[in-house]
C-alpha cells in the first residue's frame, strides 16, 4: 500500500471558534459574521466551530475581520484557530482558488488598532529540519516587533489586531517549504482581557 500523498490543491483552511465573554455572545458573533465579507472563502459552521477554506490571503483576511469586529464591542474576546495547508486529500471547494487577490475586509476602521495578545505555534509536518523552520519564524516575528516571549509549547505576540494577524500570516506563509508540504499553525488571540499581562 502506498503512502497517502498531500492533495495537489494549495487550499489554506482554518477551523476556528470566537468566544465573546458576554451573555450577548450570540449577538456579538452573528453581528461580526454579518459585517464580514466571506464571498471569497468556502465556509461551514456547525455546533462546535466554523471552517473556512480558500486562498491564504482571504482566509487570513476573514479570520482577522471576524475577530476584530467581535473585539470592537469592547468585551473580552478570544479567537482559537487552527490554520492548515497541504492536508492530504484536501480538494473540496477548489473553486475558491480561482478568486483574485483583492482582500474584501482590508479596512477594519477603528478595530484594527485594538491591543491584542496571542499564543501561536507552528508545526511543519514531514520535514526533519522542522525546528530550524520554527526558529526562523520566531526570529521573523521578533524583527517585526510583535514577539514578546517564548513560552511552553508556543510563542507570545503582542500588538494591535492588524500587527498580530500580519505576523501570523507572515509566519505561516514563510514556513511553507514546498508546494507539497503540509503545515499547521495554531493561534489563540485575545483582546480586552481583564487579566493583567504577565510578560
Amino acid at each position: 500500500m502506498s503512502n497517502p500523498a498531500c492533495g495537489t490543491s494549495r487550499i489554506v483552511g482554518c477551523r476556528f471558534s470566537v468566544f465573546p465573554m458576554t451573555d450577548r455572545f450570540v449577538q456579538v458573533i452573528t453581528e461580526a459574521l454579518a459585517s464580514v465579507n466571506t464571498d471569497k472563502v468556502w465556509m461551514y459552521t456547525d455546533d462546535l466551530c466554523t471552517c473556512i477554506r480558500g486562498r491564504a490571503e482571504h482566509v487570513f483576511d476573514v479570520t482577522r475581520a471576524i475577530f476584530a469586529h467581535s473585539a470592537a464591542t469592547g468585551v473580552h474576546t478570544v479567537f482559537n484557530g487552527t490554520f492548515s495547508i497541504g492536508c492530504p486529500g484536501d480538494s473540496k471547494g477548489d473553486v475558491y482558488m480561482s478568486e483574485d487577490d483583492t482582500r474584501m475586509n482590508e479596512s477594519l476602521a477603528g478595530s484594527a488598532n485594538i491591543e491584542t495578545a496571542c499564543h501561536f505555534s507552528l508545526y511543519p509536518l514531514g520535514t526533519e529540519n522542522y525546528m530550524d523552520i520554527i526558529y526562523q519564524e520566531v526570529e521573523r516575528a521578533k524583527s517585526k516587533g510583535t514577539l514578546t516571549q517564548g513560552i511552553h509549547y508556543a510563542s507570545r505576540l503582542d500588538g494591535t489586531v492588524s500587527r498580530v494577524f500580519d505576523t501570523l500570516e507572515d509566519a505561516f506563509m514563510h514556513a511553507i517549504q514546498t508546494d507539497r508540504s503540509h503545515l499547521v499553525m495554531t493561534a489563540v488571540v485575545s483582546a480586552n482581557s481583564p487579566s493583567p499581562k504577565e510578560i
